[in-house]
C-alpha cells in the first residue's frame, strides 16, 4: 500500500468513526430531553420576565398566560401532569443560550421564527402559535395617528430582539429619522415611555397590549394601525433532540386540531365529560403516542389540562381580558384566519 493509499485508508477509517459518532450522539440527543424530563419528573420551560397575557406571575408566585398554558400543555403531554413545570424567566438576550446550554427544557417565551435564528443558532422552531407583528404605542394626547409621523421621534425598544432592525428599516425606507433608546429589561423600556423620554414604544403587537394594561392609564395611550413586519411566534427546542421538537410540535398542533373538532376541557374530562368526544380525543392522539412513547390517551389530558387552542387564547388574550385582543388573523383557517395544522389521523 502506498503512503497515498494508505493516507487515504485513515481518512475514511477516521470518517466512518466520525459517522459512527456523529450517529451515536445523534441517537443520545434524539431521546435526551424526554429522558431528562421524565427523570427529573419536571419539564423546566423558559419563559419571559413577565409579559400580561403571556407570561406573567402573582405575588404567590404562581405563573399564568398564554405561553405559560403551553408549558403546562407539554407537560401534561410526557408526564401527565399539568402542574410538573418549573418556570425559568428569561431576557431576549439570555433566552436561546439557556435553551442551547441546558439551563431550560423548552422556550415558549414569544420568540420570532427567522431564518438566522433556525440556521445559525442551534435551535429548531416546533412551529408556530401566534402570528403577530411589529407595531407602535403612542400617547393619545398626541393626535398621532400613523408612525410616518413620528419624524425625529425617540423610540423605546427592547434589545436582543429583531424589533429595532424591523423600526430601522422601515423608517430608513421613508426617509424618516428617529432616535432607538435600548432597554436590557421590558419593564425599564415602559418606565421610559411612561416618563415621557420616548415619544413611542415599538415590539411585538400582542407585546404593546400587554404593556399598555400596566401604564396608570391606558386608555391615554394607543397602538397604531400599522404593522410594519410579520412576527411568528412559537415555541423552540434544541435543534438535534427530534423525538422532543416532535413531541412539542404535535401538542401544539393537537390543541389546534382539537379547536377543529370542538374538543373542549369540559367535554373530554374522564368523569363529567361527553365520552364519545374523550375516545374522539384519545384517536386523535393515537399516532404518535407509540412514535413519543406517551400513553394512549395523551391528547385527551392535554386537551382537559388546558382546553383547545380557542380557550387557551381567549382565556389569557381575548376580547374578555385586559388585553382584549381580537383573533384575527390568528383565527383558525376555516373561520377567516391562517391557523392551520396538519392532520393528525
Amino acid at each position: 500500500m502506498t503512503r497515498k493509499q494508505a493516507g487515504k485508508g485513515w481518512v475514511g477509517i477516521g470518517a466512518g468513526l466520525g459517522a459512527l459518532l456523529w450517529l451515536g450522539l445523534a441517537g443520545v440527543a434524539a431521546a435526551g430531553t424526554i429522558d431528562d424530563v421524565r427523570g427529573r419528573d419536571r419539564l423546566i420551560c423558559g419563559v419571559s420576565e413577565g409579559l400580561a397575557g403571556f407570561s406573567d406571575h402573582n405575588a404567590d408566585g404562581d405563573w399564568h398566560g398564554f405561553d405559560v398554558d403551553f408549558c403546562k400543555a407539554v407537560a401534561a403531554a410526557v408526564l401527565g401532569d399539568a402542574n410538573k413545570v418549573d418556570y425559568v424567566p428569561l431576557s431576549a438576550l439570555a433566552r436561546f443560550d439557556a435553551l442551547t446550554s441546558g439551563k431550560v427544557d423548552l422556550l415558549s417565551r414569544n420568540s420570532t421564527w427567522t431564518m438566522p435564528r433556525d440556521l445559525n443558532l442551534g435551535v429548531d422552531f416546533a412551529g408556530i402559535d401566534y402570528y403577530d407583528g411589529q407595531g407602535f404605542m403612542v400617547r393619545a394626547i398626541d393626535g398621532i395617528t400613523s408612525a410616518l409621523e413620528l419624524i425625529g421621534a425617540r423610540i423605546c425598544v427592547i434589545s436582543g430582539t429583531t424589533t429595532e432592525d424591523n423600526a430601522a428599516r422601515y423608517f430608513a425606507r421613508h426617509g424618516i429619522d428617529v432616535t432607538f433608546l435600548r432597554f436590557t429589561e421590558r419593564s425599564e423600556a415602559r418606565a421610559a415611555y411612561a416618563a415621557e423620554r420616548c415619544d413611542a414604544y415599538t415590539a411585538d403587537s400582542s407585546a404593546l397590549a400587554a404593556e399598555r394594561t400596566l401604564l396608570d392609564n391606558p386608555d391615554d395611550h394607543v397602538i397604531l394601525r400599522e404593522v410594519i413586519s410579520k412576527e411568528p411566534l412559537g415555541p423552540v427546542t434544541r435543534e438535534g433532540d427530534d423525538a422532543w421538537t416532535g413531541l412539542v410540535r404535535w401538542t401544539l398542533y393537537g390543541l389546534i386540531n382539537a379547536e377543529e373538532d370542538d374538543l373542549t376541557a369540559a367535554s373530554v374530562h374522564p368523569d363529567k365529560g361527553d365520552p364519545a368526544k374523550r375516545e374522539e380525543a384519545v384517536a386523535l392522539g393515537a399516532a404518535a403516542a407509540k412514535p413519543l412513547g406517551l400513553a394512549d390517551d395523551w391528547l385527551a389530558v392535554v386537551i382537559g389540562a388546558v382546553g383547545n387552542y380557542s380557550e387557551i387564547f381567549n382565556r389569557n388574550l381575548g376580547e374578555d381580558t385586559p388585553l382584549d385582543i381580537r383573533r384575527g388573523v390568528n383565527s383558525l383557517w376555516t373561520k377567516g384566519g391562517i391557523l392551520y395544522a396538519p392532520p393528525m389521523e
